[in-house]
């Protein structure tokens, strides 16, 4: 397909299939979606209502579907599956099969039934059920997960001008080639040709002395994380996958190490807000409605433990009615400090910035922050106060808290990534209640307290 003609734009797209599709136009609405990446596909079949990704699904061609589905989140890509299964069998998921590759294929069989799973494997031919097998074996957000099979191997006794025939006579490379694996007949992996060294190299030269030692080879059960930051330091386009035996198991390409940052950031997003980034966002309301429910409750509990803090000093509120007016700056303030250090200390985590060696540093360095805003804030604050209600004590008392509060806030938040990681718990789905909690109390406390005991 010629890509130049793609479109990119995939909000005008959408806006513009929508029109098409209720103007009756449907041969215009299968040119215009089949003109798309597959990923753009898939970008207007999840951005679409419901009922209307029926229709949209039957105008993707077959030279689409299968790389479209692979892009889909796996909810949706579950539901059209099984519909394409209901009217088709299996006969139309083979077809998407053939078309597919290995990683991408295996994507799209894990979300199949079990029963279905077997009997469209055995429809593939014995090499290319070798090499799904290969790739279930391992996890999917592990290197043998992403990697595909669709490798190009050479010796190292034959010459530059035997390669070149060779890759000739294959008429098509596989998609980022930019590589040959030099091997050995049982698949034994020494190093690699780069494509651009092999076409100024003089035909006659052995490919044994343009091979290059590969410093970045990946084992299989790598995850996807550190996969991914291999990628970046080293600028792959593509990297080999080696057992502990030496033996060349596939090659993982940039395309699935960009999905994997995509999916990675998406992640930490919808974490913080108790969302997963395979949800629906058109799934039906009862369905969405059970999933965040869970995630206000939990909510709920720590705005009643903040609650709580408030009903100690009950008494203290009723004699002085404007610390009640005062008690959200001081909650807010710290909880956006501590943001601040939780969201700097979560993407460093993810960069592999932080470790023991320095994890003592970097609270001593957002603890020192907190004081010197604490300081800067809380003599503004107070000034405000001073003014608006004409009193020292409610000054004094809300540059106390603030100061308290800011320096807590920033300690929390670079600390309670540290500690979560440590306990296996997702820094970036848990922290953020955590330290509103820690906020709010601390917040609270702090201001009633302090007003209590000077009083």
């Amino acid at each position: 397909m010629d890509t130049e003609n793609k479109k990119t734009d995939n909000n005008i797209t959408l806006d513009q299939l929508t029109e098409v599709l209720d103007s009756g136009a449907i041969i215009k609405a299968r040119n215009l979606l089949n003109s798309l990446y597959p990923s753009e596909i898939a970008d207007v079949i999840e951005s679409s209502p419901r009922n209307r990704r029926d229709l949209i699904w039957k105008l993707v061609s077959n030279d689409n579907r299968g790389e479209t589905l692979a892009e889909l989140t796996e909810e949706i890509r579950a539901n059209l599956l099984d519909e394409l299964i209901d009217k088709d069998g299996t006969e139309g998921l083979v077809t998407i099969a053939k078309n597919l590759d290995t990683d991408d294929l295996a994507d799209i069989i894990q979300s199949l039934p079990k029963n279905l799973t077997s009997k469209t494997i055995k429809s593939l031919d014995k090499q290319n059920q070798d090499r799904l097998a290969r790739v279930l074996s391992y996890s999917d957000d592990t290197a043998g997960g992403l990697m595909n099979t669709d490798t190009i191997n050479i010796r190292s006794s034959v010459t530059v001008e035997v390669l070149l025939k060779y890759l000739r006579r294959l008429k098509k490379l596989p998609e980022q080639t930019d590589i040959v694996f030099v091997t050995d007949i049982m698949n034994k992996y020494f190093g690699y040709v780069s494509i651009q060294d092999l076409l100024v190299a003089d035909t006659g030269t052995f490919i044994s002395d343009i091979m290059i030692k590969d410093n970045n080879i990946i084992d299989p059960n790598t995850n996807q994380h550190e996969v991914a930051r291999i990628f970046e330091n080293a600028d792959l386009v593509s990297a080999a996958v080696v057992d502990r035996d030496g033996i060349l198991l596939g090659r993982i390409t940039i395309d699935d190490v960009v999905d994997v940052i995509r999916e990675e950031a998406d992640d930490t997003v919808l974490n913080m807000a108790g969302l997963n980034k395979d949800d629906d966002i058109f799934a039906p309301i009862i369905q969405s409605t059970k999933r965040r429910s869970l995630w206000l409750g939990a909510n709920l509990i720590t705005a009643i433990l903040a609650a709580a803090a408030i009903g100690i000093f009950e008494a203290t509120i009723e004699k002085v009615v404007a610390l009640a007016i005062l008690m959200p700056i001081v909650a807010s303030m710290g909880g956006i400090a501590g943001m601040q250090s939780l969201a700097l200390v979560i993407r460093s985590q993810a960069l592999d910035q932080i470790g023991s060696s320095n994890s003592k540093l970097l609270i001593v360095k957002e603890a020192s922050i907190g004081i010197l805003n604490g300081i800067l804030w809380s003599s503004v604050v107070a000034l405000a106060v001073y003014f608006w209600f004409e009193s020292l004590f409610l000054g004094i008392v809300i540059a106390s808290a603030l100061m308290i509060n800011l320096i807590i806030g920033a300690i929390s938040g670079v600390s309670l990534p540290l500690i979560l990681t440590k306990f296996k718990i997702d820094p970036a789905l848990a922290g953020g209640v955590i330290l509103t909690t820690i906020t709010d109390i601390v917040g609270f406390i702090s201001l009633l307290g302090i007003a209590t005991i000077i009083m």
